[in-house]
Order: C-alpha cells, then structure tokens, then sequence
C-alpha cells in the first residue's frame, strides 16, 4: 500500500495486485463503497421481488431464484416479479453511469442528461409514436432511442464551434434550452391527443417499472453489455478532461474525439434506460454526486455513480411498493430528486458558486 498525492484535500491510499505480468491498481474505501452499494441495491431488489398481492420472504426468494423453492413460488418470482426487479437495477445503472458522464465533461453537477435535454428528447421520440403514429411496444421503444440520439446529434451540432470544439458548458445551455423546447412540443403532443391516448402517454413519461417484463430487461442488458465497458475504458480520459482542455491535451488526451465518444456512450444508456423504464428523473443527476460524497474522491467516479444510480432506483420501487396508494417510480424519484436539488443548489450558493 502507498500514499499518493492528496486529491480534494484528502490523501489517496491505493494499493496494487498484481497477477502475472498484469497489474490492478484499486482505493480501498471505493471498493468498500462499491460492495457496500451493490449490496443494497441487490438487497432492495429482492425485497422487490417479494413484494405484492402474494408477499415472499426474502429467503423464498432467494431460494426461488437458486431452483429450491416450490413451484408456484419460483413462478412469481422468476416469470412475473424478477424481470421488474432486474429492468429497474439496469436502468438505474444506465442512469447513475450516463449522469456521471455529462457531469464531469460540463464539469458542472447539473450538467445531467435530465436537465440537458436528452431524457426528454427520449421522450419526444416515444409520444411521437404512441400519439401521432400510433405504434406497438417495439416501435416505441425504437422512437425513444431515436429521439434522445437524435436530440443530442443537434445540440452537440449547435455546441460545436470551429476550431473549437465542444465545451462542456456551452453543451449544458444549449441542451437545456433544448429541454425546454422540447418540453412545451411534449405538453402540446398530450393536449391535442384523444383522452385514451393522453392517460397512456402521461403514465409513460412519470416513469414507471409497473408490467415490466424480460422483453423489456433483457435488450437493456444488451445495451449495456457494449456500453458500460466502453463508458469505463474512457474514465481515465474523463478523469484527465476535468483538468481542462489544454492541460488533458499535454496529457496526451485526444480531447474533441474522447468527448465525441462519452457523449456517444452517455447518450447510448440513457436512451436504453429511458426505453425500457420510461423517463425516470433525477436519478441521473443525484447518483453521481452522492458517489462522490460517499468515495470521498474528485474526479469522473464512474463505477460508484452506476451503482449508486442502481441502488436509488432500487430502493425508490420499493418505497413505492410499499405506499399506501401505489404509485410509479418515477413519482418517487421526482420527490426525493426535487429535495436534493433544493439541497444541491442551496449548497452551492453558499460556496458562492454561480
């Protein structure tokens, strides 16, 4: 184990393993952070998967899912409550991942895909085909893809400047005036509906994990099987971006072409998270930042922001399980976001920050 230089007024201890000719280097605390994360978020999903009309122990259901439990147990919970439980782990690692993305190229703790835009054009491309075009599950989902890609293609195209580039803050004001557009065409597309079709496309845009099933969980598993380890081999760039431009380019960071690619990445899972669960908020734009708090570490934490993302919403289905009126999850994560918005943005007032 050594000490090396402090970051964020703390000293960073690391430690090094090293197997055959390879060698890992890993933070002890992190790592603790990680388990401690994924522990509760499988935890909070197991309680989930427990949970409704016929209520199952947590140790039922982990006997179910091991092929010892009885049959009419293994089929609530595998065939009916575990797809819900894995979409919701999924997405909201999606979410965690992506938000940490944006966040650390604007360099600005809004700076999420939820305020930006691209959650919300996501959900342009899903009301276009559940109102306009009248389309079946598949081609909704492929809407919503196609609406956050092609939302964030505009606003990187109206960011970017010759010679220039992207930088990280005019992409936050461009896509949240984007966000705004879009959100008044979304309010537009729902009053001019016929009433059947409003009720469907409001329910959709709260976010919600209700009737979700491995049709939905498992193109999402796909998605980030490609995505999340292309987003993790570029957090030491990502890491090096928040240092500035210049000072990453010394580096030997190639800057516009790192950028090009997280923003690719970062737009990739959240349209796949927004497809499957619908546009869930806030979880984008606390996860990273309760990372942060939790590692006590500066700087792009890309694993601990996934499975932070993962464990709140996780345990926001749970919550919202257990009410006495059930209600969709994202009604849950837009009441606890909307208090740490509050909080976030008090905090940063009082450091003076803009």
């Amino acid at each position: 184990m050594r000490e090396d230089a402090p970051r964020g007024g703390r000293p960073m201890r690391t430690r090094v393993v090293r197997v055959g000719g390879w060698s890992v280097r890993w933070e002890p605390r992190p790592a603790l952070v990680c388990g401690a994360l994924a522990l509760v978020a499988v935890s909070a999903a197991v309680l989930v998967v427990g949970s409704g009309e016929f209520p199952i122990g947590p140790l039922d259901v982990v006997r179910a899912l091991t092929g010892q439990g009885d049959q009419a147990t293994e089929f609530v919970v595998t065939t009916l409550r575990l797809p819900r439980a894995v979409t919701g782990l999924l997405a909201g690692l999606a979410l965690g991942l992506s938000g940490a993305i944006f966040q650390s190229m604007s360099r600005n703790p809004l700076g999420s895909p939820d305020l930006i835009g691209f959650t919300t054009g996501s959900a342009t491309g899903a009301l276009l085909q559940i109102l306009v075009f009248g389309g079946g599950a598949v081609a909704i989902t492929a809407s919503s893809v196609a609406g956050a890609v092609l939302t964030a293609l505009a606003v990187y195209l109206v960011a970017h400047r010759p010679g220039g580039g992207v930088h990280g803050v005019r992409l936050v004001l461009i896509g949240v005036g984007a966000a705004a557009m879009l959100e008044a065409l979304n309010s537009y597309l729902i009053t001019r509906a016929e009433l059947r079709e409003a009720y469907e496309a409001a329910f959709w845009l709260t976010g919600s994990l209700n009737g979700r099933g491995w049709e939905h969980a498992v193109p999402l598993a796909v998605a980030l099987a490609v995505l999340v380890p292309a987003a993790l081999a570029l957090g030491r760039r990502l890491g090096m971006g928040e240092l500035g431009d210049d000072a990453a380019q010394a580096l030997g960071v190639p800057v516009q072409r790192t950028r090009t690619l997280l923003v690719l990445a970062g737009v990739g899972l959240v349209a796949a998270a927004t497809a499957a669960v619908g546009p869930v908020p806030f979880v984008a734009l606390a996860a990273p930042q309760l990372a942060r708090r939790l590692t006590r570490r500066a700087g792009a934490q890309l694993l601990p922001a996934a499975l932070t993302g993962a464990m709140l919403l996780a345990c926001g289905d749970l919550i919202s399980l257990h009410l006495p009126v059930a209600i969709p999850v994202g009604v849950v994560t837009g009441v606890l976001g909307g208090v740490y918005l509050a909080w976030l943005l008090a905090a940063t007032g009082r450091r003076g920050m803009p």
